[in-house]
C-alpha cells in the first residue's frame, strides 16, 4: 500500500519540522489539499507555501485540488512539478482537456470523486488517467468519519480500470486508519491518504508502517 500523509492535519506553526519528520518515515508521497473556500467551505494553502513544502520534502507531492476554476489552479501550481495533480470531476466541464494539460506539463493527472459520485461518470476518461481519488469523507475538512460505501465503489472502479487502464491507481482519502486498511486493500485500493491518523499519533513512523500492508 502506498501512503500519502496529508499535511492538512500537521501543525502549521511547525511545518518545517513536521515535513522533515514525516519524510523520515516510510511514506511514499506528501498529500497537499488545496481548497479555495468556494468549492468547499474551507481555505487552505497556496503555491507559495506549497513551494516551500516541496523544497523541504524528500518525498514527491500529491496535490488535491478542491477548487473552482481548476485550470487557473493548474497554472498556479504547475512549476512546483508535483508527482500528481487531481481535481474534482464534479467541478470540471472539460475534464479530458484538463487531463491533457496536466500531462503536457509532465505531471501525472487524476480525477477525484465525491462520496455520492458514481464511478461510471469517468468510464470514458479512465484510459487517460494515472490515478483516481475516491473521497471516503465529504471534502473540505480533516478528522471526519470513514464512509464505508466507498469500499463497494472501489471494487466497481477496479473492474473498470482492469478493463481499460490497468496502470491507473486507486487512491482513498478520508478516515483511513489501521482498523479499515485491510478492507481498503481487499477492495483494490493502491494508495491511501491519512491525516489525523498519522499527525495526531505519537509515532509517525509506526502510524505509517501500520498502513503499509
Amino acid at each position: 500500500m502506498l501512503v500519502a500523509p496529508s499535511i492538512l492535519s500537521c501543525d502549521f506553526g511547525r511545518i518545517n519540522e513536521e515535513i522533515s519528520a514525516i519524510c523520515k518515515t516510510d511514506c511514499d508521497f506528501i498529500h497537499v489539499d488545496v481548497m479555495d473556500g468556494h468549492f468547499v467551505p474551507n481555505l487552505t494553502i497556496g503555491p507559495v507555501v506549497v513551494e516551500s513544502v516541496n523544497k523541504i520534502s524528500s518525498k514527491p507531492l500529491d496535490i488535491h485540488f478542491m477548487v473552482q476554476n481548476n485550470t487557473f489552479f493548474v497554472e498556479l501550481f504547475k512549476d512546483i512539478k508535483p508527482e500528481f495533480i487531481t481535481f474534482h470531476i464534479e467541478e470540471e466541464k472539460h475534464p479530458h482537456r484538463l487531463i491533457q494539460k496536466i500531462k503536457d506539463y509532465g505531471i501525472k493527472a487524476g480525477v477525484v470523486l465525491n462520496p455520492h459520485t458514481n464511478p461510471s461518470i469517468i468510464e470514458y476518461l479512465i484510459e487517460y488517467l494515472d490515478i483516481v481519488l475516491l473521497m471516503s469523507v465529504n471534502p473540505g475538512f480533516g478528522g471526519q468519519s470513514f464512509i464505508s460505501n466507498v469500499l463497494e465503489k472501489s471494487k466497481v472502479l477496479k473492474e473498470m480500470i482492469e478493463k481499460r487502464n490497468p496502470k491507473c491507481l486507486i487512491e482513498i482519502d478520508g478516515g483511513v486508519n489501521d482498523k479499515n486498511i485491510h478492507l481498503l486493500k481487499e477492495s483494490g485500493v493502491d494508495m491511501v491518504v491519512a491525516g489525523n491518523y498519522i499527525f495526531k499519533s505519537s509515532d509517525y513512523s509506526q502510524a505509517v508502517k501500520s498502513l503499509k500492508i
